[in-house]
């Protein structure tokens, strides 16, 4: 299984959790891994490079 966590240059643009709310919620304005289980590999990686300030990282 993959690891999956946002760091702490997350601008709270909320990207992530509109393409993949099962994965990611808002908390205290910043994004966080709720579910690394709720979505494919591809698809966690497809929005980890959607990512504007490049916070969601993905180590296999």
């Amino acid at each position: 299984m993959a690891k999956v966590w946002v760091d702490d240059t997350c601008i709270g643009c909320e990207a992530c959790v509109d393409a993949l709310p099962d994965v990611f919620q808002m908390d205290d304005g910043k994004a966080k891994v709720v579910n690394p289980e709720g979505a494919s590999l591809e698809e966690i990686k497809e929005t980890a490079e959607a990512c504007p300030t490049e916070s969601i990282k993905v180590e296999e």
